[in-house]
Protein backbone atom coordinates (compact mmCIF):
# COMPACT_ATOMS: atom_id res chain seq x y z
CA UNK A 1 0.00 0.00 0.00
CA UNK A 2 1.30 3.45 -0.91
CA UNK A 3 -0.09 6.88 -0.11
CA UNK A 4 1.57 9.77 -1.92
CA UNK A 5 0.75 13.45 -1.43
CA UNK A 6 1.51 15.89 -4.23
CA UNK A 7 1.96 19.43 -2.93
CA UNK A 8 3.03 22.84 -4.14
CA UNK A 9 1.91 26.23 -5.35
CA UNK A 10 -1.33 27.06 -7.06
CA UNK A 11 -1.13 26.21 -10.78
CA UNK A 12 2.25 24.51 -10.59
CA UNK A 13 1.09 21.20 -12.06
CA UNK A 14 0.01 19.08 -9.08
CA UNK A 15 -2.88 17.42 -10.90
CA UNK A 16 -0.74 16.47 -13.91
CA UNK A 17 1.97 15.00 -11.68
CA UNK A 18 -0.60 13.22 -9.50
CA UNK A 19 -2.17 11.62 -12.58
CA UNK A 20 1.26 10.61 -13.88
CA UNK A 21 2.14 8.93 -10.57
CA UNK A 22 -1.24 7.22 -10.34
CA UNK A 23 -0.86 5.83 -13.85
CA UNK A 24 2.59 4.46 -13.02
CA UNK A 25 1.39 2.85 -9.77
CA UNK A 26 -2.01 1.74 -11.05
CA UNK A 27 -3.64 3.77 -8.27
CA UNK A 28 -6.40 6.33 -7.80
CA UNK A 29 -6.09 10.11 -7.60
CA UNK A 30 -8.04 11.98 -4.94
CA UNK A 31 -8.45 15.45 -6.41
CA UNK A 32 -8.51 18.80 -4.68
CA UNK A 33 -12.03 20.24 -4.65
CA UNK A 34 -11.66 23.25 -6.96
CA UNK A 35 -14.05 23.17 -9.91
CA UNK A 36 -17.01 22.32 -7.67
CA UNK A 37 -15.91 24.62 -4.84
CA UNK A 38 -18.62 27.23 -4.18
CA UNK A 39 -16.39 29.51 -2.11
CA UNK A 40 -13.15 29.64 -4.12
CA UNK A 41 -14.36 32.07 -6.84
CA UNK A 42 -15.77 34.35 -4.13
CA UNK A 43 -12.47 34.26 -2.25
CA UNK A 44 -10.52 35.35 -5.33
CA UNK A 45 -12.90 38.04 -6.58
CA UNK A 46 -14.11 39.63 -3.33
CA UNK A 47 -13.06 43.15 -2.40
CA UNK A 48 -11.20 43.68 0.90
CA UNK A 49 -14.46 44.97 2.35
CA UNK A 50 -16.35 41.85 1.27
CA UNK A 51 -13.62 39.63 2.68
CA UNK A 52 -13.91 41.35 6.04
CA UNK A 53 -17.71 41.21 6.06
CA UNK A 54 -18.28 37.72 4.70
CA UNK A 55 -15.17 35.90 6.02
CA UNK A 56 -14.48 34.09 2.76
CA UNK A 57 -10.88 33.09 3.68
CA UNK A 58 -12.01 31.37 6.88
CA UNK A 59 -14.95 29.69 5.14
CA UNK A 60 -12.68 28.54 2.31
CA UNK A 61 -10.23 26.92 4.70
CA UNK A 62 -13.05 25.16 6.53
CA UNK A 63 -14.40 23.90 3.20
CA UNK A 64 -11.00 22.57 2.13
CA UNK A 65 -10.45 21.00 5.54
CA UNK A 66 -13.76 19.14 5.32
CA UNK A 67 -13.22 17.90 1.76
CA UNK A 68 -9.61 16.86 2.35
CA UNK A 69 -10.56 15.03 5.54
CA UNK A 70 -13.09 13.04 3.52
CA UNK A 71 -10.50 12.38 0.78
CA UNK A 72 -7.73 11.19 3.07
CA UNK A 73 -10.07 8.80 4.89
CA UNK A 74 -11.02 7.25 1.56
CA UNK A 75 -7.42 7.24 0.32
CA UNK A 76 -6.27 5.26 3.34
CA UNK A 77 -8.78 2.51 2.51
CA UNK A 78 -7.24 1.88 -0.93
CA UNK A 79 -4.20 -0.23 -1.76
CA UNK A 80 -2.52 2.75 -3.45
CA UNK A 81 -3.63 6.39 -3.51
CA UNK A 82 -2.32 9.73 -4.73
CA UNK A 83 -3.60 12.90 -3.09
CA UNK A 84 -3.70 16.08 -5.20
CA UNK A 85 -2.73 18.25 -2.24
CA UNK A 86 -3.71 16.90 1.18
CA UNK A 87 -4.92 17.86 4.62
CA UNK A 88 -1.28 18.23 5.76
CA UNK A 89 -0.86 21.28 3.53
CA UNK A 90 -4.00 23.14 4.54
CA UNK A 91 -2.53 24.75 7.64
CA UNK A 92 -0.01 26.69 5.55
CA UNK A 93 -2.74 28.42 3.54
CA UNK A 94 -4.65 29.25 6.71
CA UNK A 95 -1.50 30.67 8.30
CA UNK A 96 -0.73 32.88 5.29
CA UNK A 97 -4.25 34.31 5.33
CA UNK A 98 -4.00 34.83 9.08
CA UNK A 99 -0.69 36.67 8.65
CA UNK A 100 -2.33 38.84 5.97
CA UNK A 101 -5.14 39.75 8.38
CA UNK A 102 -7.78 37.89 6.39
CA UNK A 103 -8.32 35.27 9.09
CA UNK A 104 -8.67 36.53 12.65
CA UNK A 105 -6.80 35.16 15.65
CA UNK A 106 -10.05 33.65 16.96
CA UNK A 107 -10.81 32.03 13.59
CA UNK A 108 -7.28 30.63 13.47
CA UNK A 109 -7.70 29.07 16.92
CA UNK A 110 -10.98 27.50 15.83
CA UNK A 111 -9.38 26.25 12.62
CA UNK A 112 -6.34 24.78 14.36
CA UNK A 113 -8.55 23.14 16.97
CA UNK A 114 -10.68 21.52 14.28
CA UNK A 115 -7.59 20.44 12.32
CA UNK A 116 -6.15 18.87 15.46
CA UNK A 117 -9.34 16.92 16.10
CA UNK A 118 -9.40 15.70 12.50
CA UNK A 119 -5.77 14.59 12.61
CA UNK A 120 -6.53 12.72 15.83
CA UNK A 121 -9.40 10.94 14.09
CA UNK A 122 -7.13 9.99 11.18
CA UNK A 123 -4.49 8.60 13.53
CA UNK A 124 -7.14 6.46 15.23
CA UNK A 125 -8.45 4.85 12.05
CA UNK A 126 -7.84 1.06 11.98
CA UNK A 127 -6.43 1.26 8.44
CA UNK A 128 -4.47 4.44 9.07
CA UNK A 129 -0.90 4.90 7.92
CA UNK A 130 1.21 7.98 7.42
CA UNK A 131 1.84 9.02 3.81
CA UNK A 132 4.79 7.20 2.30
CA UNK A 133 5.97 10.24 0.38
CA UNK A 134 5.20 13.87 -0.33
CA UNK A 135 6.17 15.02 -3.82
CA UNK A 136 6.78 18.75 -3.46
CA UNK A 137 6.63 20.72 -6.71
CA UNK A 138 8.52 24.00 -6.72
CA UNK A 139 9.40 26.58 -9.35
CA UNK A 140 10.55 30.16 -9.71
CA UNK A 141 7.83 32.76 -9.34
CA UNK A 142 7.69 33.63 -13.03
CA UNK A 143 6.98 29.99 -13.89
CA UNK A 144 4.22 29.85 -11.29
CA UNK A 145 2.52 32.94 -12.74
CA UNK A 146 2.91 31.63 -16.27
CA UNK A 147 1.27 28.32 -15.39
CA UNK A 148 -1.57 29.99 -13.51
CA UNK A 149 -2.18 31.97 -16.71
CA UNK A 150 -2.06 28.84 -18.89
CA UNK A 151 -4.64 27.14 -16.68
CA UNK A 152 -7.06 29.89 -17.60
CA UNK A 153 -9.41 29.96 -14.62
CA UNK A 154 -10.91 33.45 -14.85
CA UNK A 155 -11.08 34.04 -11.11
CA UNK A 156 -7.33 33.35 -10.75
CA UNK A 157 -6.20 35.89 -13.37
CA UNK A 158 -6.74 39.27 -11.68
CA UNK A 159 -3.51 41.28 -11.50
CA UNK A 160 -4.37 42.16 -7.91
CA UNK A 161 -3.73 38.55 -6.91
CA UNK A 162 -0.05 38.61 -7.88
CA UNK A 163 1.15 39.75 -4.47
CA UNK A 164 -0.99 37.11 -2.77
CA UNK A 165 0.60 34.46 -4.99
CA UNK A 166 4.04 35.88 -4.23
CA UNK A 167 3.38 35.69 -0.48
CA UNK A 168 2.29 32.06 -0.74
CA UNK A 169 5.24 31.20 -2.97
CA UNK A 170 7.85 32.92 -0.77
CA UNK A 171 7.03 30.83 2.31
CA UNK A 172 6.32 27.46 0.76
CA UNK A 173 9.84 26.04 1.12
CA UNK A 174 9.86 26.95 4.82
CA UNK A 175 6.56 25.15 5.35
CA UNK A 176 7.90 22.00 3.70
CA UNK A 177 11.25 21.99 5.49
CA UNK A 178 10.21 23.33 8.90
CA UNK A 179 6.61 22.19 9.41
CA UNK A 180 5.91 19.10 7.31
CA UNK A 181 7.02 15.90 9.05
CA UNK A 182 4.47 13.25 8.06
CA UNK A 183 6.71 11.56 5.48
CA UNK A 184 9.81 11.80 3.34
CA UNK A 185 9.80 14.58 0.74
CA UNK A 186 10.84 14.41 -2.91
CA UNK A 187 11.42 17.87 -4.41
CA UNK A 188 10.73 18.29 -8.13
CA UNK A 189 11.82 21.52 -9.83
CA UNK A 190 8.94 22.40 -12.14
CA UNK A 191 10.81 25.40 -13.58
CA UNK A 192 12.49 23.01 -15.99
CA UNK A 193 9.98 20.14 -15.92
CA UNK A 194 6.95 19.62 -18.16
CA UNK A 195 5.33 16.23 -17.57
CA UNK A 196 2.47 16.99 -19.98
CA UNK A 197 4.38 17.91 -23.13
CA UNK A 198 7.79 16.31 -22.58
CA UNK A 199 7.78 12.49 -22.32
CA UNK A 200 11.37 12.48 -21.07
CA UNK A 201 10.39 14.73 -18.15
CA UNK A 202 7.40 12.51 -17.37
CA UNK A 203 9.59 9.40 -17.38
CA UNK A 204 12.19 11.07 -15.16
CA UNK A 205 9.63 12.21 -12.57
CA UNK A 206 8.00 8.76 -12.53
CA UNK A 207 11.40 7.15 -11.99
CA UNK A 208 12.34 9.58 -9.21
CA UNK A 209 9.04 8.98 -7.42
CA UNK A 210 9.44 5.20 -7.58
CA UNK A 211 13.01 5.44 -6.29
CA UNK A 212 12.03 7.79 -3.45
CA UNK A 213 9.07 5.56 -2.55
CA UNK A 214 11.29 2.47 -2.43
CA UNK A 215 13.84 4.27 -0.26
CA UNK A 216 11.15 5.48 2.14
CA UNK A 217 9.80 1.96 2.52
CA UNK A 218 13.26 0.59 3.24
CA UNK A 219 13.78 3.17 5.98
CA UNK A 220 10.36 2.36 7.43
CA UNK A 221 11.28 -1.30 7.98
CA UNK A 222 14.90 -0.72 9.00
Amino acid sequence: MAVICVGGMIGIGKTSVAELIAKELGSDVFYESVDDNPILPLFYTASPEEIQAKRYPFLLQLYFLQTRFASIKEAYKNDDSVLDRSIYEDWYFAKVNHDLGRITALEMRVYEGLLGEMMGEIEGLPYRKAPDLMVYLKADFETVLHRIGLRGRDFEQDAGLVEYYRTLWSGYDDWVHLHYSASDVLVVDMTCTDVVNNPADAARVAREVKEALAAARLRAVA
